[in-house]
């Protein structure tokens, strides 16, 4: 169970959870948010380890034993996992990029005394109402030098996508040095991983809050904690809220990404799955809501520092995290052993997730043809060569535009609309066509006994209605990207993004024509036969 708790409990709830909390509203994003974590999250999240844990197969072969005809569900998650792997260790290097420049007496996002520095910037302690005043006209339009460290010095942000520019050596060898650091600690499989994370899915807890108590007491706390308790309900008829809160709880629960039920295959078969699916969606979720005081209380007091509203404080993209809690620990006694300790945090969380997402990534590859692939050391092979194909896609995200490249990736590639396409058809591949009645007769064989009605109705109806209905408003009201809300992106980079999202989409429509085609007899016949799990016989 830590396994999986390190795996799902890490950068989507302290990173991506307050920065969507942000775009969207803040207490607005939280009533959807709630809605979908009963109706799909969570009865998703356990459907996914318990048919994991019934077939003891990984994230594509477990399907060929539910319903062979959407077999291809397991197919389109591991090219979701597959893209969102080679993004996530981005996240990663950048964490160790901030923590190898946190080992000093000064840190350097700290002061604006630095060469990446500009005019525009403003150190914090200029910024105090009684010595605002005295301070030039050229820095009216003040930047906080977290915020110039972020762009100039770890990004070295360029105009736009056509501008991908030169390879940022730094960030390269962190990004190789994160590769090399998942292939060892997955050399000998998940045995390995759940003895290394009763360290990395446990220290990060503690570091948690200890920044959401020095969030709390700093001046100007209670302006971001009310903007982020408080929902603006008029917010809740923009569809966009209501995709996000979607998409971010298949995002930390790590459902449809061959994850869960490739570490359910690993569990016993009477193990009671259901209480430890529950457990860790409160523990889940709770993260979530926690790191939300920490981020939202640094928010406050940023907006109360610069004079201007929380809304306008900061960019709401994926960097927030990374000007946020950097700027919390400059305000902390002995920053830089705050930052280190912070950055290692950091890292633990990135890694326990990178872990799970590449074992179940292999888990499912190798599980297509174990006779070959688990011989020998070509398991371990296997996954050197997944890593070193991961690093080279990698390499377009550490240029000196490589976070408008990264931004695409995760808008598309990783996206959830790729995830509620999945979750919808292994609604339909369980309840519908397996039939939820006879998944309910394998859950109480496995647990002892049968879980209450919710589930069932979720599977049903519920969960796949929620899913569908998000997926089209995903459609409908698609807006192009953009990055930190003034720079679009040009239509030739829009289509790229949606290569990568029919990349893992297609999948599900394509094997199933492919196994209908291959099969024998009429039409009807065909869909009957592989539409049961009898097609295996």
């Amino acid at each position: 169970m830590l396994s999986v708790a390190g795996g799902f409990i890490g950068l989507g709830n302290v990173w991506r959870f307050p920065y969507l909390c942000y775009k969207n509203g803040g207490g607005a994003f939280l009533i959807p948010y709630v809605i979908f974590l009963l109706g799909g999250g969570i009865p998703l999240f356990f459907m996914e380890v318990a048919v994991g844990q019934f077939t003891s197969q990984g994230g594509i072969t477990c399907w060929t034993k539910i319903c062979p005809l959407l077999t291809g569900v397991g197919y389109a998650s591991v090219v979701i996992v597959s893209l969102m792997s080679v993004n996530y260790i981005i996240i990663l290097a950048w964490g160790l990029f901030y923590l190898a420049h946190s080992f000093t007496s000064e840190l350097p996002w700290a002061t604006c005394n630095n060469t990446w520095n500009t005019a525009d910037c403003l150190e914090d302690s200029l910024r105090s109402a009684a010595n605002f005043t005295n301070v030039s006209a050229t820095h009216l339009r003040h930047i906080s030098p977290v915020i110039q460290f972020w762009e100039r010095k770890v990004l070295g942000l360029t105009n736009g996508i056509e501008e991908v520019g030169e390879l940022k050596w730094d960030l390269t060898l962190c990004m190789i040095a994160m590769w090399i650091v998942v292939f060892f600690c997955l050399w000998k499989g998940v045995k390995t991983t759940g003895k290394i994370v009763y360290f990395t899915a446990t220290f990060p807890f503690l570091m948690l809050f200890i920044l959401l108590i020095r969030g709390i007491t700093l001046p100007g706390a209670a302006v971001g904690i009310k903007y982020y308790l408080y929902p603006d309900l008029t917010r809740l008829s923009d569809p966009e809220v209501w995709i996000d809160a979607g998409t971010q709880i298949f995002y930390s629960y790590a459902i449809c990404i061959s994850v869960l039920t490739s570490l359910g295959s690993y569990n016993k078969y009477h193990y009671n799955c259901y209480r430890s699916c529950l457990i860790l969606s409160c523990m889940n979720s709770s993260t979530s809501f926690i790191s939300g005081f920490a981020i939202f209380s640094i928010l406050g007091f940023m907006a109360e520092e610069q004079g201007v509203d929380i809304s306008q404080v900061a960019e709401s993209g994926p960097g927030l995290a990374f000007i946020a809690y950097p700027k919390a620990v400059t305000m902390m006694p002995l920053p830089s052993l705050w930052a280190v300790l912070f950055f290692i945090m950091l890292l633990l969380l990135g890694l326990d997730s990178q872990f799970v997402d590449v074992e179940g990534q292999v888990t499912s590859l190798v599980d297509l043809n174990p006779g070959m692939l688990r011989k020998g050391y070509r398991r371990q092979m296997f996954l050197g060569l997944l890593c070193v194909i991961s690093l080279l896609l990698g390499l377009t995200m550490v240029t000196k535009g490589g976070m408008y490249v990264f931004q695409l990736f995760d808008y598309f590639g990783a996206s959830g609309i790729c995830m509620l396409w999945v979750a919808f058809f292994e609604c339909v591949a369980v309840a519908w066509l397996f039939g939820v009645d006879r998944f309910y007769d394998v859950l109480e064989d496995m647990l002892g006994f049968r879980p209450g009605p919710w589930m069932k109705w979720c599977w049903l109806v519920i969960s796949p209605s929620l899913c569908l209905a998000c997926f089209i408003f995903a459609l409908v009201k698609f807006t192009p990207l953009t990055y930190n809300k003034d720079y679009l992106y040009p239509p030739w980079a829009q289509g790229v993004g949606w290569c990568l999202a029919l990349a893992s989409m297609i999948c599900v429509p394509g094997y199933a024509m492919i196994r209908l085609l291959m099969a024998e007899g009429s039409l009807k016949k065909r869909i009957s036969l592989l539409s049961s799990a009898a097609a295996l016989a």
